[in-house]
């Protein structure tokens, strides 16, 4: 079966509120992505004022029980902020529904702060997919080079107090800070903080992209069948934030001989077809910007996240037509 794969997303006028035990909580519509999902990745955008936070789950057509995703609050100071252990079907941030799922919908508990102030939810959306990933590597969409101009942000100047593990949050900085919208006292440590899940660290990719999202007004998780579609998303002007992993020497040039998970910029491609990205696992600012083997790198980002980005863009900004911008298809 080819890959199939579906992002859908709802404003927050499109649910259904209730109000139980002193808990408002929103729920969307049923989504049938037309397949049998086999991972769901929630985003959302939303607001929470001091003390108030969400719990984001998912339910399957045909069961009663909802999946917790996570518990989710905004700040650098967020102590209801993390993942939720001990369902065996939630891994961190992926639901893999048993047997697979035919239909989904989403619920967001809106848990009010101590003096009564709800969270403000904006957005909820999710991507889907099942089958396997394509095992040959994509042919270019044109023959030109087109390259955006990303500020390159390296997590290895950070190393001493931790920095080894940001390359989730020093990615998002960099595109955030190419859509103008990072804050200019914003270091890396500082985004750390604002995406830490004590439970996994700083690379949660929901919580990555609900910072992203209050900032730069919209970002969201979902995947792409190949390169093909990343350039897409380059001709749009919109850099994505890659989810890669590979073996030892798989991926020529790399900072990192080899990982078990990396988040990288790709911000465009050359006149052949290969990959320009910004890599954060590299020593220095300087030395952030790296070129791919095509080859290589999709099969580092298929292979290794099943083809997982974010997207962070302005309103101003249009997405690409496809199954995995909930664009009109």
């Amino acid at each position: 079966m080819p890959r199939r794969i579906r992002y859908d997303a709802w404003p927050a006028a499109d649910g259904r509120l209730t109000r139980r035990d002193h808990l408002t909580t929103w729920t969307s519509p049923w989504c049938e992505p037309g397949f049998a999902l086999t991972d769901l990745v929630a985003s959302w955008r939303a607001g929470t004022p001091t003390g108030s936070w969400i719990e984001v789950a998912a339910q399957a057509g045909g069961s009663n029980r909802w999946h917790t995703l996570a518990h989710w609050q905004a700040g650098r100071r967020a102590p209801r902020r993390t993942s939720v252990d001990g369902d065996a079907e939630v891994d961190t941030d992926i639901w893999c529904p048993t047997g697979g799922a035919t239909a989904y919908r989403l619920r967001v508990g809106l848990h009010p702060s101590p003096a009564g102030h709800l969270p403000v939810l904006a957005r909820v959306g999710a991507v889907v997919a099942a089958g396997p990933v394509r095992t040959t590597t994509s042919s270019p969409l044109r023959r030109t080079a087109r390259v955006l101009d990303v500020p390159r942000l390296s997590q290895m100047t950070w190393k001493h107090v931790g920095g080894g593990g940001w390359c989730s949050p020093t990615s998002v900085s960099m595109v955030l800070a190419h859509a103008g919208t990072l804050p200019p006292a914003t270091d890396i440590p500082a985004a750390a903080a604002e995406v830490r899940d004590p439970a996994y660290g700083a690379g949660n990719w929901s919580f990555n992209t609900a910072w992203a999202a209050a900032l730069a007004g919209n970002a969201f998780v979902t995947r792409l069948a190949d390169l093909r579609d990343a350039e897409r998303f380059v001709d749009a002007g919109i850099p994505l934030v890659a989810s890669v992993a590979y073996p030892p020497g798989a991926l020529r040039g790399a900072p990192t001989h080899g990982t078990t998970g990396h988040l990288v910029v790709i911000r465009g491609f050359t006149a052949t077809g290969d990959v320009v990205t910004n890599d954060p696992g590299a020593p220095t600012d300087r030395s952030v910007r790296r070129t791919y083997d095509r080859g290589q790198l999709e099969r580092a980002w298929l292979h290794g996240s099943g083809g997982l980005v974010y997207v962070v863009h302005r309103a101003d900004q249009a997405l690409p037509r496809g199954p995995f911008s909930g664009a009109a298809r």
